[in-house]
């Protein structure tokens, strides 16, 4: 949820307990023995995540550039240099392998390589590469994300995801950038959080962004266009069809140019249950924003699971929280992620990856205890046979998050906004001392 901020934020979840499968057999009571005395299994992937706009800096050709300038823009601040990452990813990447992590989760920006439609930036392709060679040389499983809420801004012009030919577009974006890196791969998450815009509509009561007819006219007239919108803004069923076909349209692609390299999506899950008269609501979030999409995934090579927090709802949307209120404005719930495992490993019977999960506070112990909790959750999850290849923690650093700007912190490592130095906090050491034992600590 790197992205609670773009009022898709909350995003809802079935948090059911699953069952183990029959069909698991004697690789489920494999699992439970080898974990009876603690710890994740052998080959378990411990990484960290970052997503381009957020880091890169000046990606000058994408529609969130664009909002992000308007007069009386809803961000609080413009991306600018971000992180710098453009620059310094070999330093980041570095710092991944000194602390002891496998998985670099890492996403390359569509506005970037296609900045017009159909002219393909060959240097833009290439730096890429360089990304994940870097990754490669330090003994890092890179793990792409071709599309994380950002596009180009002729896409968003057209009308974004509802734009009949989006999928198609998307499907010759992902066939170009396999064949420039697919060799270096160790996987693709085809498109971010595709379900949460659709999932913060239905929790509004099928109403649109707050303010979005005003933001979505001011865009398109920044661009001479009368159609534009962008992730989260627009109509919420038409962009989630889009992202759907979107996903299916890439994964084709990807398997053409590499058949062996693993694909799948990644999906904003939270815990969500019902309240008081709150089950029509609950149903409507699932059968809008859950169900079509974990249909749509069966069959891929896994299910990406970022999970944060919790919601419960009543008749007329969320119920206000009990637990401890974070800085994002969401409750302090690190059960989620095991609910939402169970809920995601069952609905679709695909192995889970979780993708993002973490936590947005300037306690960096805040952070360790709640990544802890959060583990065992998870190491329940598999001693009960469900299939999860890895835990990828949300973010390397403290980057630009949405409409909040630079104000939250989600990193286990800082970053000095003048001058882009980067300083490991003591929850960076955790985790890769997590990484190093493969989680004999957790319980």
């Amino acid at each position: 949820m790197d992205r609670r901020a773009f009022t898709v934020t909350s995003i809802a979840a079935l948090g059911a307990a699953a069952s183990v499968p029959e069909s698991a057999g004697a690789a489920t009571r494999n699992r439970r023995s080898a974990h009876a005395k603690g710890g994740f299994p052998k080959g378990f992937q411990w990484g960290v995540a970052t997503a381009a706009h957020q880091i890169e800096g000046n990606n000058v050709n994408s529609d969130f550039w664009l909002l992000e300038h308007l007069k009386g823009s809803p961000f609080a601040e413009p991306s600018g240099d971000a992180c710098d990452s453009y620059h310094r990813f070999a330093e980041d990447i570095a710092i991944v392998a000194r602390l002891g992590l496998s998985t670099y989760r890492f996403s390359v920006e569509w506005a970037r390589i296609e900045p017009e439609p159909g002219q393909f930036s060959h240097a833009e392709l290439d730096y890429y590469r360089r990304v994940a060679e870097t990754c490669r040389r330090h003994g890092i499983k890179p793990l792409a994300t071709f599309h994380h809420f950002t596009s180009p801004r002729w896409l968003a012009a057209m009308g974004g995801w509802g734009e009949a030919s989006a999928p198609d577009r998307f499907g010759v974006y992902a066939d170009k950038v396999t064949r420039a890196l697919g060799d270096l791969l160790d996987g693709v998450c085809t498109i971010n959080e595709p379900n949460g815009p659709v999932e913060a509509w239905a929790l509004r009561g099928d109403k649109p962004v707050p303010g979005e007819g005003l933001i979505s006219m001011l865009a398109a007239k920044a661009v001479g266009s009368t159609t534009f919108a962008t992730f989260g803004l627009g109509d919420a069923i038409k962009a989630r069809d889009g992202m759907i076909a979107g996903h299916k349209s890439a994964r084709a692609a990807i398997k053409a140019a590499h058949g062996g390299l693993p694909v799948g999506i990644t999906l904003a899950l939270t815990e969500l249950t019902a309240g008081p008269g709150g089950d029509a609501l609950y149903r409507h979030v699932f059968e809008e924003a859950r169900k079509p999409f974990y249909d749509a995934v069966k069959g891929d090579d896994f299910v990406g699971v970022q999970s944060y927090t919790r919601t419960r709802v009543g008749p007329n949307g969320p119920l206000p929280p009990t637990e401890r209120v974070l800085p994002m404005r969401y409750e302090y719930w690190p059960q989620a992620l095991a609910a939402c495992v169970r809920e995601a490993s069952r609905e679709t019977g695909c192995p889970i990856l979780v993708t993002e999960n973490g936590i947005g506070t300037e306690d960096d112990a805040e952070r360790i205890r709640y990544t802890d909790e959060a583990l065992k959750g998870l190491l329940g999850c598999i001693r009960d046979g469900i299939d999860v290849r890895g835990y990828i923690h949300w973010s390397l650093m403290d980057n630009f998050e949405w409409l909040e700007g630079y104000r939250p912190k989600f990193g286990i490592v800082s970053v000095d906004r003048k001058t882009f130095r980067r300083t490991p906090k003591p929850s960076a050491l955790h985790l890769g001392d997590l990484a190093r034992t493969n989680g004999a600590a957790i319980s």
